[in-house]
């Protein structure tokens, strides 16, 4: 009858594992990456999550500093609206609010 434990505690425990790993690959994926184009650049700040890395870069060709963000708003943007978040910095092209965005 011990031995019987035994073996149900180690399925169990296996069962457990395998669900924590499914979980953390999960996880790991992140969620998927929303359509900021037209938005304001202060949205990008508060969407995603705080250690995620952005990269901001004025998309004019003007090579000004993007030191307000509620003065930019969003042209392009990497990775694509809906490709999934795996910890890769993400790099927001902007122009100042009234102004077009660049033709690519």
């Amino acid at each position: 009858m011990k031995v019987q434990l035994k073996r149900a505690g180690v399925v169990v425990g296996g069962a457990a594992a395998a669900t924590l790993v499914a979980v953390t690959t999960a996880a790991a994926a992140g969620p998927p990456m929303p359509d900021f184009r037209g938005r304001g650049l202060m949205h990008v700040f508060s969407a995603v999550d705080y250690r995620t890395r952005v990269d901001v870069h004025d998309a004019s060709g003007f090579n000004r500093h993007v030191l307000w963000p509620l003065s930019w708003k969003v042209c392009t943007q990497s990775p694509a609206a809906g490709k999934q978040l795996t910890g890769q910095t993400v790099t927001i092209g902007v122009v100042k609010n009234g102004e077009k965005c660049p033709k690519k």
